[in-house]
């Protein structure tokens, strides 16, 4: 295709996102180039654009924004091989390196040498190598980009909810009825469990979680979600806890939640330098597990696309609204305002 100009949204600072034109990149022959069709919004940008939070892959600014997308191949390198041009697809955001001593651990997700993919608001994106061959699916014919772009958070969610070992029969209590909490609620319902409690402010995010197969929904601000939980539990407390929020009040809050021998997985990504306390006698006598987790490995990015393409996780109820790349920025600060809106489909 013939080269020329691109709209692309770059961020410059904090709150500082700007939609400028910028070149349409060169690929080369083990890349391909992708004209982007839908991109969604993630909580991961929102902080990002509120806070500058820059440890996962940013190197500097100005920096091309937004990672969750999908689109059509117009461009392809002579040497690749899996894809065509034409083809619908979507692609991680990043892709491990598979030799450093983490990936030889099998913690690709942790990977010390990662190939990062940013750029998801704007018109093209270059993938590049290492993406087309380890992280790269083609979209089946019947679903929507928006909902294919949703792959990433989800790949996140399943891996999360592997280490974290939900189980046939266990009770599951979830902080945060956003578009993540949701995904996790559908996820540990297919896992096996046989009750889950979600946990939120706003009523409206609730309702959409129990439309999607929340047991229980309790608003902790008109609720004692400790005291609630206990008597949803017979005051035993949940077999797993997971915290979608991201903030230092509600880690802690999630500790409180689970029974003993039980597992707290704080998922949300807090502010960078936070800390949470945490009582001795929880770890040591209650032998309680509390663990984080990070990302996605490729294959669980693989059996997120399958999961929405099988209807087995609804994912359009999560979108909620759609807006066209030049509102990018208007885009980021209803996210920041609204207590309604999940996902925002950003189209070129």
């Amino acid at each position: 295709m013939s080269k020329g100009k691109m709209k692309a949204a770059l961020l410059y600072g904090v709150k500082d996102l700007r939609l400028e034109y910028i070149d349409i990149p060169e690929i080369g022959e083990k890349e391909v180039l992708v004209k982007i069709k839908a991109a969604t919004t993630c909580g991961t940008d929102v902080k990002i654009y509120e806070r500058g939070y820059v440890s996962i892959g940013f190197v500097k600014y100005p920096q091309l924004f937004g990672h969750e997308w999908a689109g059509e191949i117009v461009e392809i390198g002579d040497k690749v091989e899996k894809f065509k041009k034409g083809m619908r697809v979507r692609a991680g955001n990043s892709a491990p390196c598979f030799t450093c001593p983490l990936c030889r651990e099998e913690k690709y997700n942790l990977c010390e040498n990662r190939t990062w993919l940013w750029g998801a608001y704007s018109e093209y994106i270059k993938v590049p190598e290492e993406i087309v061959k380890y992280n790269m699916q083609e979209i089946p014919s019947h679903l929507s980009f928006e909902e294919a772009a949703i792959t990433e958070p989800l790949a996140c969610v399943i891996h999360g909810d592997r280490k974290a070992g939900i189980k046939i029969g266990d009770t599951v209590a979830i902080i945060g009825s956003g578009a993540i909490g949701i995904l996790h609620l559908q996820v540990a319902k297919i896992m096996g469990a046989k009750k889950v409690i979600i946990i939120d402010l706003i009523d409206e995010r609730l309702e959409i979680a129990r439309k999607l197969g929340a047991d229980e929904i309790i608003n902790s601000g008109k609720e004692d979600i400790v005291e609630s939980v206990k008597k949803l539990t017979n005051g035993r407390g949940a077999d797993v806890v997971i915290e979608a929020v991201g903030i230092p009040k509600t880690w802690e809050q999630a500790l409180k939640l689970v029974k003993k021998g039980g597992t707290v997985l704080e998922f949300g990504g807090c502010p960078p330098g936070t800390k949470i306390e945490i009582e001795t006698e929880l770890l040591h006598y209650k032998e309680v597990t509390v663990l984080g987790t990070f990302h996605a490995n490729p294959h669980d990015f693989e059996i997120a696309l399958e999961m929405i393409s099988s209807g087995a996780i609804k994912v359009k109820p999560l979108i909620t609204r759609k807006m066209n790349l030049d509102n990018i920025k208007e885009a980021f600060e209803i996210l920041l305002t609204s207590k309604k809106d999940l996902k925002i489909a950003i189209t070129p």
